[in-house]
This record gives structure tokens, C-alpha cells and sequence, in this order.
């Protein structure tokens, strides 16, 4: 499978982004593209900054806060469940929350929300299939790959959080 792949700044740090042979999102990451392999630790892509133009711009402009629904082509992959909480994260309005147990509850698996938790850990498509808007029961910052710091910030660009 041929991938390519780009890293550029954003004002949240250097960002990565894969593409698979028909242009669509594979995987991303907070970081150089190393940090992809934690993905897929056998990944081989070819740089191509052209090929990934409107992703770049579409993260580019959610980063500064101009851009609230992505409208890139994604395909992460990941189990049944996992495709099926990822879906559900997708429909998390922008500036929303939602809690594991609530995503647990509309996937059908109400008693599902750790298994949940791990799903949301593993999505290989942070922002775009916003893992971020995943919150604990109790309000708290819980389960973030790139941290809690990081967290609280998408989500005050969202609005979904008060600035502190």
C-alpha cells in the first residue's frame, strides 16, 4: 500500500498527517511523523506536502478557529466496535462533550464505556474524529493521547471550555 505523508507547524505544534493510495486520511498525530509508528510501527510513507494541500489547510484553519466540520476523506482502521465509537465521536457537535458512558449509551452498549475509553485511545484520526470532546463522567480531562494540557486547549478553541 503506497501512503503518503506531510508534517507542518500549527499553533498547536508540529502536526502529521498519512494518506492511504486513495487520498484518504489513514492516521495523524500531534508531532513529526515518527509519532505515527505508534499507530502502525512498520509505516513507510513518502513525503508529498502537494498531495496532503487541502488536509493541511482544513487542520490549518480549524487550528485558528475559522474551520468547525472537516470535510476530508477518512479511513481509520480498527475493529467493528472501534468503527462504531469512532462514528459516534464524529458526531459530537463542535463545543460539545460527550461523556464515555454517553458514547457507550448511543452505540448501543450502555455497560461499554471502558471499552469505549480504549477505543477512543486507539483512534488513529485525533481532531478530525474528535477523541478531545471525550470527557469523564465527571467532567474531568481523562484520556488524552497528546495529554491533558493539549486537551484543554482544542476544547477552549471549541468554546467548550472557559479559558483558565
Amino acid at each position: 500500500m503506497k501512503y503518503l505523508h506531510d508534517t507542518f507547524p500549527t499553533p498547536f505544534g508540529d502536526f502529521s498527517i498519512v494518506l492511504d493510495e486513495n487520498g484518504a486520511i489513514a492516521a495523524n498525530a500531534f508531532g513529526n511523523f515518527a509519532v505515527l509508528k505508534k499507530w502502525d510501527p512498520e509505516l513507510q510513507a513518502t513525503r508529498d506536502p502537494s498531495a496532503l494541500r487541502e488536509a493541511r489547510e482544513q487542520m490549518l484553519a480549524y487550528f485558528s478557529g475559522d474551520l468547525r466540520k472537516f470535510t476530508l476523506p477518512l479511513a481509520p482502521k480498527g475493529t467493528a466496535f472501534q468503527q462504531r465509537v469512532w462514528s459516534a465521536l464524529r458526531h459530537i457537535p463542535y463545543g460539545a462533550t460527550r461523556s464515555y458512558g454517553e458514547i457507550a449509551a448511543e452505540i448501543g452498549n450502555p455497560k461499554a464505556s471502558r471499552a469505549v475509553g480504549a477505543a477512543n485511545g486507539s483512534n488513529p484520526i485525533c481532531v478530525i474524529v474528535p477523541c478531545h470532546r471525550v470527557i469523564g463522567s465527571d467532567g474531568s480531562l481523562t484520556g488524552f493521547a497528546y495529554g491533558e494540557k493539549l486537551k484543554r486547549r482544542l476544547l477552549e478553541l471549541e468554546g467548550a471550555l472557559l479559558r483558565i
